[in-house]
C-alpha cells in the first residue's frame, strides 16, 4: 500500500456571517496505488503558495511510502530550514489530517477508533462570530441571530468593552460569552486592557497579547487577572503549545488542527492536558476535516454536536468553535 499522488486543491468558501466575508482555502489530498484517497484541510491565506509548497516540497517526501508509517514530525524536521511555522506548518497540518484519514479508511474504522474508542457521542458548540470592528449594532444583531439559531454560547472577535457589553446585554447574564481579541495588546498595554472586561463575566479572553509567542507576559497576566485566559491558535510550534500546558499559563489551550500539526499534534496535546488543570479547547472555525478533526478530545457527554473525530476519544475539552454563517456556493 503506497502513496502515488499528493495534491493540494484550492477551495474558496464564500459565506455571509453578518459582515464583510473573508475567503478561506486549502485542501490536501493523498492518493494510494489502490485508488484510495485521504483528505485533509490546511489554513491557506495564500492558496497558491500552499499548493505550490505541498507539490514541490512535501509530495516528494511521501512518494512511494506506506501512509501508516509516515511520521509528520519527521517531515517537520526535514523541512525545518524552510520555516517552523506559518505556511510550512499549515501545509504539514493538512497532510497529517489526510494521512489519518487514509489510516482510518485502510482499517475500515472512524478516526476515534484509531485513538482508543469513543467516550462521548455529542459535543457542545459555541457560535464563533467574526470581527465587526466595534460596530455595536452589528455585534448585537449577530449575537441575537446566533441565539435564534439555537446556540447558547457565543464568542466574539472584538477589542472594545462597548462591543462586548452589547453582546452581554443581548445574551443576558446566564449564558457563556467568550472574547477573542486576536493578539490585540503589547506587554505594557495588556493588563489595563483586560481589566476593563472584568465586569462582563467572560468565560475566557483569548489571545490578548502581541506577539502571541510572548509566553513570559502571558504567564504574568495569568497570575494577575481573574479572567480565564485562552491561547494557542497562533502558537509557532507544538513545543510552544506544550510549554503553555506545562507552565499552566492558560486556562484553555487552543491548538488549531489546520495550523498546528494536524491530528497528531492535537492528540498529543489532549493526552498532555489530561494530567493538567489546563482544558483543551481546539480552535477551528473552519469546515470539513479542519472542522471535525478538532472534535477529538472532549471530557464528558453533553448536548452538542455529533462527533466522529478524536474529541470523541479523550477527556479534556469543554466546547468548540463553529462559525455561525449562511454559506453561499462553494468554488
Amino acid at each position: 500500500m503506497r502513496i502515488v499522488n499528493v495534491q493540494a486543491l484550492k477551495l474558496r468558501i464564500p459565506f455571509d456571517h453578518g459582515g464583510p466575508a473573508p475567503l478561506f482555502a486549502g485542501k490536501p489530498r493523498t492518493t494510494l496505488d489502490s485508488g484510495l484517497v485521504g483528505w485533509g484541510e490546511a489554513y491557506a491565506p495564500d492558496p497558491q503558495a500552499l499548493c505550490s509548497f505541498v507539490q514541490s516540497r512535501i509530495a516528494p517526501l511521501l512518494a512511494g511510502r506506506d501512509p501508516r508509517q509516515v511520521d509528520t514530525a519527521q517531515i517537520d524536521r526535514t523541512l525545518h530550514n524552510m520555516g517552523r511555522s506559518g505556511l510550512v506548518a499549515h501545509a504539514i497540518s493538512g497532510i497529517d489530517i489526510a494521512l489519518w484519514d487514509l489510516r482510518g479508511k485502510l482499517e475500515g474504522v472512524p478516526l476515534y477508533e484509531l485513538l482508543g474508542g469513543a467516550r462521548r457521542t455529542f459535543i457542545p458548540a459555541y457560535a464563533s462570530l467574526l470581527q465587526y470592528y466595534g460596530d455595536v449594532d452589528l455585534v448585537r444583531r449577530n449575537v441575537e441571530a446566533s441565539l435564534a439559531a439555537g446556540y447558547r454560547q457565543v464568542k466574539l472577535h472584538e477589542r472594545s468593552v462597548e462591543a462586548t457589553a452589547a453582546a452581554r446585554a443581548a445574551m443576558g447574564d446566564g449564558l457563556p460569552l467568550m472574547l477573542d481579541t486576536n493578539c490585540a495588546w503589547t506587554a505594557d498595554e495588556v493588563q489595563d486592557a483586560v481589566n476593563g472586561f472584568e465586569p462582563l463575566g467572560l468565560t475566557w479572553i483569548e489571545e490578548p497579547i502581541w506577539p502571541p509567542e510572548d509566553l513570559r507576559t502571558l504567564a504574568r497576566l495569568k497570575a494577575a487577572t481573574p479572567i480565564a485566559l485562552a491561547a494557542g491558535e497562533n502558537a509557532s510550534s507544538r513545543y510552544e503549545l506544550e510549554e503553555m500546558v506545562r507552565g499552566h499559563w492558560v486556562d484553555y489551550l487552543q491548538p488549531s488542527a489546520i495550523k498546528s500539526g494536524g491530528v497528531s499534534t492535537l492528540w498529543a496535546l489532549a493526552q498532555l492536558c489530561e494530567a493538567s488543570p489546563v482544558q483543551l479547547a481546539p480552535q477551528s472555525a473552519f469546515l470539513a476535516r479542519g472542522f471535525w478533526r478538532p472534535c477529538m478530545s472532549w471530557p464528558r457527554n453533553r448536548a452538542g454536536w455529533r462527533s466522529s473525530g478524536c474529541s470523541a476519544s479523550s477527556r479534556t475539552c469543554p466546547t468548540a468553535a463553529r462559525f455561525h454563517s449562511r454559506r453561499a456556493a462553494f468554488s
